[in-house]
């Protein structure tokens, strides 16, 4: 049997995913119907759609708690107005370092200014409203000559991923729609196919081409050689509609560039859940009850209406102001137009019903918390006051603030990390640090009313402790004051260069000491002289056969 070539492979690993992937697609579907139609790729020719995609939504109210979480979640979590995450590692002693401090605080500045100058701020709010929509979002960060990073976003139904045995994302299959300008700027003309190339020749630049691009480790590299094609990740591009060996690019990736966040997710289940998927029958329920409603106020408005026999040939009107002519009609106990029913419904109880629908999905979607974030500055929200608020919900989004740490920023600051070393915009660290791994704290105005949590208890020993210590002083010794300071400022994600060291704080101890001692003396110095002018007094004073002095001592 012959060897499969490399695009062979791809392709028959392509159908399993997508068999993988079949059971998701109708409910993926159904989502985006009702809560964001605007989002999904289903089909390769999905692209600049502008048909209008909203017929099934009557009641917007989902779509707009959707857009207000992933607001909320990006002005949160990922805020470009204020710090988000900080650097630091496992090992204490290290952390009190000056050196160390001041070099983490450094690289943490430019990674910074590499996330700000980039997109990234601009892909997170779809990679939040993809994941809180379907359960399942990825992106793909790479280098870029201009701007370091750049990120790409894919949309649902445009991707297929696959776990490791340690159940993390370490596959990504798309199928995806490039035009013919692209791919030639891409690849290059001598690497397409020829049906591209003579597309490109007669001027159809926009014709669109269908590509599939392949990210998996590369289980088959030589681990010796270091060119594009054996790096632990490879990277497959070729056309749908070329030949069976033809590739447009063959190339790899020292780290996964893929970050694939789930909301929730079921055992070692691939893709995830959501919130979105949670509320579907809700919003499909909504959108009956306002069709209800609509059909009763029409009913009540323009009701059905009798008529009697003899209009049947003539011009008959229910509009206000006009009038229909009846012969005789003086004579006629029942002529004219009257309702066929008698219909009054409660538009009251109509109307309540679907507050309350209303009210559930905007629970589930967390709409009072994260309009905090989305409907105000950010820099202007405390995460005491997050914390004071909705602690509830806090502890709720926890199991997914956690995943988006593992998932989402965690492989993103990596990833950008390692992009940015292989460019030399990383210092040299500290000799101490060296060989050390480093850990990722985030300290947004979410993650820390997270932590603010259990900063409280903290606060209420501290204030029973000063309680006590009114009654008895010694009881202030039982507290560490300054692990204390540490481990809050810790919580809080204060910068390095606000709290002094240990080594600062004892030199500092150590100056006012003897500052207080040299003060001591110099107002203990009057008193001494004049102990020291009365001594010599007593000295010189004549007592029989000694002095005063040395009958005071007892000496005589």
């Amino acid at each position: 049997m012959a060897e499969e070539s490399v695009r062979e492979q791809v392709s028959r690993r392509l159908g399993e995913l997508k068999q993988e992937r079949s059971s998701f697609i109708p409910h993926w579907r159904e989502l985006t119907d009702f809560l964001s139609p605007r989002t999904g790729r289903y089909l390769v020719i999905d692209r600049n759609k502008g048909v209008k995609a909203n017929d099934k939504i009557i009641n917007s109210c989902a779509t707009t708690a959707l857009r207000t979480l992933k607001s909320g979640m990006h002005a949160g979590m990922t805020s470009q107005a204020r710090p988000w995450f900080r650097l630091t590692t496992d090992d204490v002693d290290m952390m009190a370092s000056s050196a160390v401090k001041q070099w983490l605080f450094d690289v943490e500045n430019k990674m910074r200014i590499v996330f700000s100058r980039s997109n990234f701020y601009n892909v997170m709010p779809q990679i939040y409203g993809a994941a809180a929509g379907h359960g399942t979002a990825a992106l793909a960060i790479l280098e870029d000559d201009e701007t370091v990073i750049r990120c790409y976003p894919f949309p649902v139904g445009s991707f297929m991923i696959a776990l490791s045995d340690k159940l993390r994302c370490d596959t990504l299959y798309r199928e995806f729609p490039m035009t013919v300008r692209q791919v030639v700027q891409q690849f290059g003309h001598d690497h397409v196919s020829h049906t591209i190339k003579t597309l490109w020749d007669r001027g159809s630049y926009e014709q669109p081409v269908e590509v599939v691009h392949a990210i998996e480790p590369n289980q088959g590299r030589d681990c010796s050689r270091m060119n594009a094609k054996d790096k632990p990740f490879r990277s497959i591009y070729y056309e749908a509609g070329g030949s069976n060996d033809l590739l447009l690019r063959e190339s790899g990736f020292d780290e996964f560039p893929v970050m694939a966040p789930r909301w929730d997710v079921e055992g070692d289940d691939v893709y995830g859940y959501s919130p979105g998927m949670d509320a579907l029958g809700l919003v499909k329920g909504l959108q009956f009850c306002e069709k209800r409603k609509a059909e009763a106020l029409d009913k009540l408005v323009r009701p059905p209406m009798l008529a009697d026999a003899s209009l049947r040939t003539q011009r008959t009107s229910i509009l206000p102001g006009d009038v229909t002519y009846i012969d005789n009609l003086g004579a006629q106990q029942h002529a004219g137009l009257r309702p066929a029913y008698q219909f009054n419904p409660n538009i009251g109880e109509i109307r309540a019903d679907i507050e309350a629908i209303k009210r559930e999905i905007r629970t589930i979607f967390f709409e009072d918390l994260m309009q905090m974030f989305a409907t105000s500055d950010a820099s202007n929200v405390t995460a005491r006051e997050v914390e004071e608020r909705h602690q509830e919900k806090l502890l709720v989004l926890g199991p997914t603030m956690e995943r988006f740490g593992e998932e989402l920023y965690d492989p993103a600051i990596d990833r950008t990390f390692a992009i940015m070393l292989r460019r030399g915009m990383i210092p040299t660290p500290p000799r101490e640090l060296q060989g050390q791994a480093l850990k990722i704290e985030y300290i947004s105005v979410m993650a820390q009313a997270q932590k603010l949590i259990g900063t409280a208890n903290m606060e209420r020993v501290a204030g029973y402790i000063g309680n006590l210590a009114r009654m008895d002083a010694g009881a202030v010794d039982k507290l560490n004051i300054d692990a204390a300071i540490d481990e809050y400022a810790s919580m809080h994600g204060v910068p390095p260069n606000v709290i002094n060291s240990a080594d600062a704080v004892k030199g500092l101890r150590a100056q006012k000491a003897k500052a207080q001692q040299a003060q001591q003396m110099a107002a203990a110095a009057p008193a001494m002289a004049d102990a020291a002018q009365a001594a010599k007094t007593l000295s010189e004073t004549g007592v029989g056969d000694t002095n005063a002095l040395a009958r005071l001592l007892g000496t005589a």
